[in-house]
């Protein structure tokens, strides 16, 4: 499974792509907004650093608006991918724009009926929000499991990204489904490196060879 981070900050990009476990980047406008400089200038350097598909997402609500704003995003480097809501002008989007072989994310999907939509009009990637749903006491990984059959079921090239991932269980259960992608927080990929008997095993083995090398100059 690939691991994308959701955020805008230049910052904690470059502190992960160095580890070499960063697949993509998700953003979105507040997290833009968070961001001093010009949003354009900052994905295309986020595009330099990572490499990989890196999504901005429209503004415009209306068709026209998106077919311009996603244009203007394309451009920005190749790696780009344009992100559209799940209305009926986002599908119809993302359909257009599809057929002109430029890659979007549907995004704001909640349920497996909208993801359908989504594949059915060759969208490269569905971003349906795990942890927005657990907050309204549906399970999100319910519909994770759900898209994913569904998508096998009939062979679509659709990537199911598994978006608003709150903890390390939305990812370990995203991955044990088969989605393509979860995109975390940077705080949420910090924690999937944090085990404490990691911690304690590290402490040990230092200590048994510091004893070991003090032994040995006696």
């Amino acid at each position: 499974m690939k691991l994308f981070v959701d955020t805008g900050s230049i910052k904690d990009i470059e502190a992960l792509a160095v580890l070499g476990i960063l697949d993509g980047v998700t953003t979105n406008p507040s997290l833009l907004a968070k961001e001093s400089g010009d949003y354009r200038q900052n994905l295309k350097r986020i595009c330099d650093i990572v490499k990989g598909p890196v999504s901005g997402e429209v503004t415009a609500t209306d068709f026209a608006g998106m077919m311009r704003q996603g244009h203007d995003i394309a451009e920005i480097d190749e790696h780009m991918v344009v992100k559209v809501p799940l209305t009926r002008d986002g599908i119809r989007a993302c359909k257009a724009l599809s057929t002109e072989g430029l890659r979007v994310n549907v995004t704001l999907v909640f349920s497996a009926a909208q993801a359908l939509l989504a594949a059915k009009v060759g969208a490269a990637f569905v971003s349906p929000f795990v942890g927005r749903l657990d907050d309204v006491a549906t399970n999100g990984m319910d519909l994770i499991r759900e898209i994913v059959t569904i998508y096998d079921n009939y062979e679509f090239a659709t990537e199911v990204l598994v978006a608003s991932c709150r903890h390390p269980i939305h990812v370990v259960e995203a991955a044990r489904m088969g989605a393509d992608i979860a995109t975390c927080p940077p705080a949420v990929i910090d924690q999937l490196f944090n085990h404490p008997l990691t911690a304690i095993g590290l402490e040990k083995f230092l200590k048994d060879w510091e004893k070991s090398q003090v032994a040995a100059k006696v």
